[in-house]
């Protein structure tokens, strides 16, 4: 009688050829020139042990595998890949999503333009945006925008000059302080020897409280108008007028051995500077204005501030020509000798610390008035330290610049020193596209 292992090998041997059974391929031996053929088990056999790999095959000859050094390389079947690609597709995308609130914002390329300069881009850098410059950068920026319908590339704002009642209301505002100061002086020389001293006294607070109300009305509308405040400059403001009054009485005393009386003072600085607000308002608006118009000619970032600086140099020149004749009048009607060197050097320090807050950039200039404040504080008091024994040397460079252009040339030096290096920065600061832009 049979055994069902023959029964089952029998039927195996002679079963259909489309049906198929498993079987276990053996791995070709390494030296062997075809791989052994592939022996036939029961279908319910065991899985396979490691090492072999079970597959169904038809009940045919099986197929003789190529040894491994035979296949085909697989660098030849492999479907080739294209080079992987370095950096964003789109880099102008990227770089609209990292800037999204400023485009958004933006009323015009040249706000974007300009916060993209602040925040650190040049043409150099929109070359990698593949851009020419900045502005060409923010043209596509602009019109890509997604918030606002897009609309010409160039769509400026409208002129910072305003229309020419405005003008005219900020004009009247800057004349006030001039007036209200050179009512309270005439009427203090008027009545002199009239009034009693209490009455003068009255009258002179009274006319400095009106000069200050004009000064915060003219200050507070116009071309001089800070939209981020000014800090800690009105305090330093205040100082440096001071001195201006009363600066040359108190230097005279102190080098002269005192201080041992009153300070004699000399309000004709005051009065020069505050008539000169008007003057002050109208270069700082025609800077602004041909600043403007330059930035919407310009292309790029580095004609803009060509064209800024000579700009600003004549804005100042302009003001000094106006400035000199109001304060060399002023001292003249006090009984002054006509040379206000110093009351000059302040005017212009004011003008560029108010002209670099008008465009949002108070720092600069509360630093600078912080400076020439020092520098006149410290001049009294090397003074009289110099009285102590051994810092005899302490004095010396005060008396020199006394001696060789009066108590005057102390403020003069410091406000001339500030006003210079504030100039400097402003030539730099105000070239700057950020430094031109309108909320």
């Amino acid at each position: 009688m049979p055994r069902p292992e023959d029964a089952a090998a029998q039927a195996g041997t002679h079963a259909d050829p489309d049906a198929a059974v498993p079987v276990a391929v053996r791995p070709a031996a390494p030296g062997s020139a075809v791989a052994p053929p592939a022996e036939p088990v029961a279908a319910s056999a065991s899985a396979p042990t490691p090492g072999t790999r079970a597959t169904a095959v038809p009940d045919r000859p099986a197929e003789i595998l190529p040894r491994p050094a035979e296949s085909p390389s697989r660098a030849g079947r492999r479907r080739p890949t294209a080079p992987a690609r370095r950096g964003s597709a789109d880099p102008v995308k990227s770089l609209m999503h990292h800037h999204r609130d400023l485009c958004e914002r933006a009323v015009s390329p040249l706000e974007i333009a300009a916060g993209l300069e602040a925040h650190g881009l040049t043409d150099r850098t929109a070359a990698r945006y593949r851009h020419r410059d900045v502005f060409a950068l923010a043209e596509e920026l602009y019109v890509r925008t997604p918030a606002r319908p897009t609309g010409p590339a160039m769509a400026a704002p409208p002129s910072p000059g305003p229309d020419t009642e405005a003008r005219a209301g900020w004009t009247l505002l800057a004349l006030l302080p001039g007036a209200a100061c050179l009512a309270t002086a005439g009427l203090l020389r008027t009545t002199e020897g009239v009034l009693g001293g209490g009455v003068r006294a009255a009258v002179l607070v009274t006319g400095a409280l009106l000069v200050c109300l004009a000064l915060r009305l003219c200050l507070g509308r116009g071309p001089l108008r800070a939209p981020e405040g000014a800090g800690r400059a009105g305090m330093y403001a205040c100082w440096l007028l001071g001195f201006a009054v009363y600066g040359d009485g108190l230097i005279a005393q102190v080098v002269s051995g005192g201080p041992d009386g009153p300070w004699e003072a000399g309000p004709a600085p005051l009065l020069g500077l505050t008539a000169a607000l008007a003057p002050a308002a109208w270069c700082a608006h025609l800077f602004t204005v041909r600043a403007h118009r330059k930035l919407t000619g310009s292309r790029t970032l580095e004609e803009f501030g060509a064209g800024v600086r000579p700009l600003l140099l004549a804005a100042v020149a302009l003001f000094v020509c106006a400035l000199l004749p109001l304060l060399f009048l002023a001292d003249l009607g006090f009984g002054g000798d006509g040379t206000p060197v110093a009351a000059a050097a302040l005017g212009v320090l004011f003008f560029l610390a108010r002209l670099l807050a008008a465009h949002g950039l108070p720092e600069p200039g509360t630093v600078a008035l912080a400076a020439a404040c020092a520098l006149e504080a410290a001049a009294p008091a090397l003074v009289l330290a110099g009285r102590l024994p051994g810092l005899e040397p302490l004095a010396r460079p005060v008396h020199v610049l006394v001696a060789a252009g009066g108590t005057g040339a102390v403020p003069a030096l410091a406000c001339g020193a500030a006003a210079l290096g504030l100039l400097v920065h402003a030539s730099a600061a105000l070239s700057r596209a950020s430094a031109h832009t309108r909320a």
